[in-house]
């Protein structure tokens, strides 16, 4: 039954309106075209009414009628004005109290032209205050932060940062402090920007109203000379909304959008580092050739020419399956489809794969078998709002996804649970009800554990196993002898955790488990990915809001770059290569004859090349040297290749193996899409012009196909999306037009008319029945001993992205974060005779790097953390090469090493 919305019916300048009961005067007269001045509203937080310019007079009301449209809701009969004398002149008195106590410097301020108490004083005429007296005391101005300035005599105590950085960014950095004239915002205890526990983020710049919080590149800019183009972010899966500003083709700042997934939200690398490296000077703007050992330029025609000879030359003599291609999970599910295509058809080979294979690989294996789809079952929104337990296993969120991160904050705030399971204390430990600070590498058998616990205690929700899944017997056999005792001697924790975690998890309503690459990167990693559907099934929480199974893919595009069938085992949209009827559609599709073997992974392909078997390679926007595990294994690998091309921005550690590098171009330069780790399509435009000679990737990828024989042309990236909509059943309903008109849609989106799939498995698992999956706990492949005695992971942090070719190109993100380094116990740490800063050697079975002690708690004794983000200390020189046996994903979160100071 239809329930009706209760309505109000008033007036509101002459003017009759209907709105929902429960308005605020403010959102009424906003949804009737009615603008009513604000300076401290922020609408995604409750009413602050402190800044009193949103006053309005309610006939007949109480102490003279006058209220704050934002936190005053609206009554059947109500009889309001807005713009009458005695509103116009509280809102004067409002601005002549402000102007008293602000520098009136507009000229040279950078907020100038983007100011609202600028533009409600001329709106009011408020060109000057009527008061005179003692006021702010001058230069006070805090220059610290490497990306943003504070100066309070501009500031009007709107407390618009103080409450987006408490109930948003959830960090509590901003206050109020101090009394009369000489109050003012500070981060706590009066500190310097940059010693406060400021994260960066921005969004305090972002919602400031004048000029008291401004970016230090808005000195050079006024906002008015600026074009912005909405995109999306390129940096983490998160999938945020930001409008580049820029100016004379150049982009000079990023201001947060209100997407669906970081509603208005950025972190730092969003806000300060997703677009200077757009117009760095060390981009690659033409074709280079390796001649005699060093690269020279070439002319377009002369590089494609010698690429589409090459690698004819090499399929003519070794055949197709000699020839193999990496795509790029930072690049448009457009370029993504056609650069599979290019492999599929020109080369004749499914040697085909992204860099989802060395981080989320097994979630693509591990839920499709499951489940029937290896994707995020609900919504970043659904998960953060109105749950009432987090499980939270093997995600550092706070910095590998920031703003998801920030909604985590924000749902404990609001009195959601936290489970942190994870091997350091992470940063969200400190909001969480319980931590579980197991052993890297034993995942499958702490949710064994769970699961037993919930089985003996009768939590499990046996009327959803019985109609919706299958293989619960042998699970529920195999999990018997998981008991806590027994799961927290190999965890390392206590029993009493184990059995409250699954007690805390099983008996709340609304409980999503999210992960990250602390489930997958490990030699069971396709079984640990299962361990979280067997979880979420045996207890019915999967299929429905505030739910689910959800990995946070890394990248902005990893979940396209799998979607769009870069993978040896997939065409487009998950259809089979193993499958005949799979070969014949895209055969008829793509009008010529497909190979029907399944093809070599990227972990696969550089052993093969090193044996000789893999003779050319073309990589596309990745960098194996940096990222993959075993660095001396790759670059001996490539060194074995006949012919190698890679396709980049700039002048990468793999780059400088090739026999030609061909210039890419940014998501900053081109149209396109990207898929979100909620399965988010969302569309990226161009904002500014490519870099010299650079051309679209996916033309590159059409020439060399032509060249080699298959003819492939497209007219723009939005006639490569009407293609993938024809042969991808999940993409039928999009297309631009809807993505232009709605924002975005999420996959599955099978027709024009479908809205697309917030939650998956409603009512039926994509596979008809969810299937459980007895799994025994196996450990890693390498574990301490005396020689190596630590047990290291590696991950991510909050500053740097991946290899840093981003946002290594941001000098204020290399000032907070410039040089590698190795968390270690401070126990450890004092009997070694190490000290926080002390340079230290770090070695392992393949090889050693020097690197830089940092010495806390947040580790465990006998185990270690590094990033893989810097040079200096390559933590992927030593680390495992070692793979799962399923999704062949490396094991980057466990390997022994040895550590000593460096004297």
């Amino acid at each position: 039954m239809e329930t009706k919305t209760a309505t109000v019916t008033l007036t509101i300048d002459g003017q009759t309106v209907t709105v929902p009961e429960g308005t605020t005067l403010l959102k009424a007269a906003a949804m009737n075209g009615i603008e009513i001045p604000t300076l401290c509203h922020l609408k995604e937080l409750a009413p602050d009414g402190s800044c009193r310019m949103c006053m309005v007079e309610v006939e007949g009301g109480r102490k003279g009628g006058l209220v704050t449209a934002c936190s005053a809701h609206v009554h059947e009969g109500m009889v309001i004005h807005t713009q009458n004398k005695k509103v116009r002149d509280s809102r004067r008195f409002v601005l002549d109290l402000l102007l008293s106590n602000h520098k009136l410097d507009c000229f040279k301020c950078p907020s100038n032209g983007d100011c609202k108490l600028q533009d409600y004083s001329l709106e009011y005429g408020m060109l000057e205050t009527s008061f005179h007296g003692q006021r702010q005391p001058g230069n006070q101005q805090d220059t610290t932060n490497p990306f943003f300035d504070y100066d309070p005599e501009k500031c009007i105590m709107c407390r618009r940062c103080s409450r987006v950085c408490q109930l948003r960014q959830g960090r509590d950095v901003i206050s109020i402090a101090k009394r009369g004239f000489d109050t003012k915002m500070m981060p706590a205890y009066g500190e310097d920007w940059d010693q406060s526990i400021c994260e960066s983020c921005g969004n305090c710049v972002s919602v400031c109203p004048t000029g008291a919080l401004a970016s230090k590149d808005q000195q050079k800019f006024r906002k008015w000379a600026t074009t912005k183009i909405r995109t999306t972010c390129p940096h983490c899966g998160t999938g945020c909304q930001v409008d580049l500003l820029v100016k004379n083709n150049v982009i000079v700042g990023a201001e947060p959008a209100d997407g669906p997934a970081n509603r208005n939200l950025l972190c730092v690398k969003g806000k300060f580092a997703s677009y200077k490296f757009v117009a760095s000077g060390d981009r690659l703007t033409t074709p280079l050739i390796k001649r005699q050992g060093q690269f020279v330029p070439a002319s377009w025609d002369e590089a494609l020419t010698l690429i589409a000879d090459k690698f004819t030359a090499l399929k003519q003599n070794y055949g197709g399956n000699s020839l193999a291609g990496f795509s790029c999970s930072r690049s448009t599910n457009e370029d993504n489809y056609v650069f599979q295509k290019m492999v599929r058809t020109a080369f004749g080979s499914n040697n085909v794969d992204n860099c989802a294979r060395v981080c989320h690989s097994a979630t693509v294996h591990g839920l499709a078998h499951t489940l029937g789809s290896g994707a995020m079952t609900n919504t970043i929104a659904d998960i953060t709002t109105d749950v009432d337990v987090i499980l939270l296993i093997g995600s550092n969120t706070t910095e590998a996804h920031p703003v998801i991160g920030s909604q985590i904050r924000q749902a404990v705030q609001h009195g959601t649970k936290l489970i942190v399971i994870d091997p350091r204390k992470i940063d969200l430990t400190k909001n969480s009800t319980m931590h579980l600070q197991a052993k890297a590498g034993t995942n499958v058998a702490l949710i064994n554990g769970m699961m037993n616990v919930i089985i003996r205690e009768g939590l499990a929700d046996q009327d959803f196993i019985a109609k919706r899944t299958e293989g619960y017997t042998a699970m529920r056999e195999l999990v018997a002898d998981y008991t806590p005792e027994k799961v927290a001697k190999i965890c390392e924790i206590e029993p009493e955790e184990i059995i409250n975690a699954a007690r805390l998890y099983a008996k709340a309503g609304k409980a999503p488990i999210i992960y990250c690459l602390g489930v997958t990167e490990h030699s069971t990693g396709t079984e640990g990915v299962m361990s979280m559907s067997n979880l979420a099934m045996l207890v019915g929480k999967i299929g429905r809001p505030g739910c689910g199974v959800n990995p946070l893919r890394g990248q902005n595009n990893v979940q396209g770059a799998c979607d769009m069938g870069c993978s040896p085992f997939d065409f487009p949209g998950y259809q089979k290569v193993a499958d005949s009827k799979t070969i014949a559609k895209f055969e008829k599709a793509w009008a010529t004859k497909l190979n029907p073997q399944i093809g070599l992974t990227s972990t696969q392909v550089l052993p093969a090349a090193t044996r000789g078997e893999i003779k050319g390679l073309y990589i596309f926007g990745e960098d194996p040297i940096v990222t993959d595990p075993d660095t001396s294994h790759v670059r001996h690998a490539l060194e074995s290749l006949d012919f190698l091309v890679v396709q980049e921005l700039f002048m990468t550690e793999t780059a400088a193996y090739a026999d030609v590098i061909l210039p890419g171009i940014s998501f900053a330069e081109k149209d396109g899409t990207f898929t979100n780790t909620e399965r988010r399509i969302q569309r990226i435009r161009k904002a500014v012009a490519p870099r010299g000679g650079a051309r679209e990737d996916y033309k590159v990828f059409c020439e060399v196909a032509t060249r080699m024989g298959y003819s492939m042309t497209y007219d723009s990236p939005s006639q490569i999306m009407a293609e993938i909509a024809q042969v991808v059943p999940t993409f039928a309903g999009v297309n631009y037009k809807r993505l232009d008109i709605l924002g975005s849609l999420q996959w599955p989106c099978r027709s024009l008319d479908d809205p697309g799939t917030p939650i998956m498995h409603v009512g039926q698992f994509s596979r008809g029945r969810g299937l459980f999956m007895a799994i025994p706990y196996k450990p890693a492949k390498e574990l301490p001993d005396a020689t190596y005695p630590y047990l290291m992971s590696t991950g991510r942090m909050l500053y740097q992205y991946n290899t840093r070719a981003m946002t290594g190109r941001t000098a204020g993100i290399n000032k907070l974060a410039n040089h590698s380094y190795i968390e270690i116990n401070y126990e450890d740490a004092n009997r070694l005779g190490i000290k926080d800063g002390d340079k230290v050697q770090v070695s392992s079975r393949r090889g050693k790097i020097q690197t830089y002690a940092a010495v806390g708690d947040q580790v465990m004794q006998s185990s270690v953390f590094m990033t893989f983000h810097f040079p200096d200390g390559n933590v992927n020189e030593i680390t495992n090469p070692v793979f799962d046996d399923i999704a062949i994903i490396p094991e980057y979160k466990v390997c022994a090493v040895a550590i000593e100071p460096v004297k």
